[in-house]
């Protein structure tokens, strides 16, 4: 029995110590087909027109609610992630009390805002940044 889990583990290594190829193909395969290539540039475009229309929406939506504080950072910003400018008090109140999670220093994850929630985040947004 330990002669072959010592056989099995030479084999296994090498699979742990190099990345599969797998990945690098498709990629390769995708950027040198010029339709393929064509297609992915069109759907990371419609993606990131969707993290940027979020962005809007959540802007507005706390602009709508009255906010006293600027959220032009929301929109100047760029990328799949925002930072809010709340205090890691505010983050815990956003888990606590809305079921919202973030990294504690503020930062959002636009990928995870939709049409669906982003009228919940912006009121817990507000409520949680309105006695700053």
């Amino acid at each position: 029995a330990v002669s072959v889990k010592s056989q099995l583990q030479q084999i296994a290594r090498p699979m742990y110590s190099n990345p599969p190829v797998h990945g690098a193909l498709v990629v390769s395969i995708i950027l040198n087909d010029p339709e393929l290539k064509s297609l992915w540039l069109k759907e990371v475009k419609g993606m990131a027109d969707r993290i940027i229309g979020m962005r809007k929406a959540l802007r507005e939506n706390l602009e709508g609610l009255g906010s006293p504080l600027s959220w032009d950072h929301i929109t100047n910003q760029i990328g799949m992630f925002c930072y809010s400018g709340m205090t890691p008090e505010q983050v815990v109140r956003l888990t606590n009390e809305y079921h919202i999670y973030m990294t504690r220093n503020g930062r959002i994850s636009m990928a995870g805002v939709t049409t669906g929630n982003v009228a919940y985040l912006a009121n817990a947004i507000h409520e949680v940044t309105k006695t700053k």
